[in-house]
């Protein structure tokens, strides 16, 4: 991805946007699946038969309880139980979804325009995400995400960081989990991105066994 920012010395909005987003459909209010008997055996056939399958990711393989979770988050945000297997890690022991799959299911709520980035020079580089609220017309604004941000949290601090290598991948990652935290929190349902999760974690938290599965898919 070619950096044009770094040829302009005033803001610019640009489009950028995750490669490969996953498909989702807008939210809906489906009945969870722990909402009655019937609904709750159901899902839980559903959910072994999930289990069963060697195209879910670990997490879930032989783990009926994952797999009921995963359809219970699947139903109440509308994504398909496969998207969000393959979308919700576990870091170092908390659920997290990836930033590519929380931007795609914001774009796809159908109440927002499609999320935007703006970038400035200020602050070692900055970013902010912002969208058009499709009901009012108000164009809305996250926080700004900085490299002096980065550093002064430590995020691009830890041995291995993507801020070191991806920065502004990083900031509009981060900017955009901002965005959906301040103008949906439904969407996100009140779980960090993993890459947040990564980045917030103690030295001793850090030093427990890392997930796999997240760390191998980020290289």
């Amino acid at each position: 991805m070619e950096n044009n920012e770094q040829q302009l010395p005033e803001s610019v909005a640009t489009d950028i946007l995750p490669e490969a987003l996953p498909m989702v459909t807008p939210i809906n209010n489906s009945l969870s699946v722990f909402g009655n008997k019937e609904a709750f055996e159901h899902n839980q056939r559903v959910a072994i038969m999930l289990s069963k399958s060697a195209l879910v990711p670990k997490d879930y393989q032989n783990n009926t309880a994952n797999c009921m979770i995963a359809l219970e988050m699947s139903n109440r945000i509308g994504a398909s139980p496969l998207m969000v297997m393959q979308n919700l890690y576990i870091v170092h022991g908390r659920p997290a979804w990836s930033s590519q799959f929380l931007i795609a299911t914001l774009n796809a709520s159908g109440r927002f325009s499609a999320i935007k980035y703006e970038h400035s020079d200020a602050n070692g580089g900055s970013t902010r995400a912002y969208a058009t609220d499709l009901k009012t017309g108000q164009v809305c604004y996250g926080a700004w995400v900085s490299m002096e941000m980065g550093a002064a949290e430590g995020w691009s601090g830890k041995n291995g960081s993507k801020w070191k290598t991806m920065p502004e991948l990083m900031r509009n990652y981060r900017a955009a989990a901002f965005f959906t935290r301040q103008y949906a929190p439904e969407v996100s349902m009140g779980i960090m991105t993993a890459e947040e999760a990564v980045d917030i974690q103690t030295p001793q938290v850090l030093e427990s066994k890392p997930n796999t599965r997240w760390t191998q898919e980020q290289e």
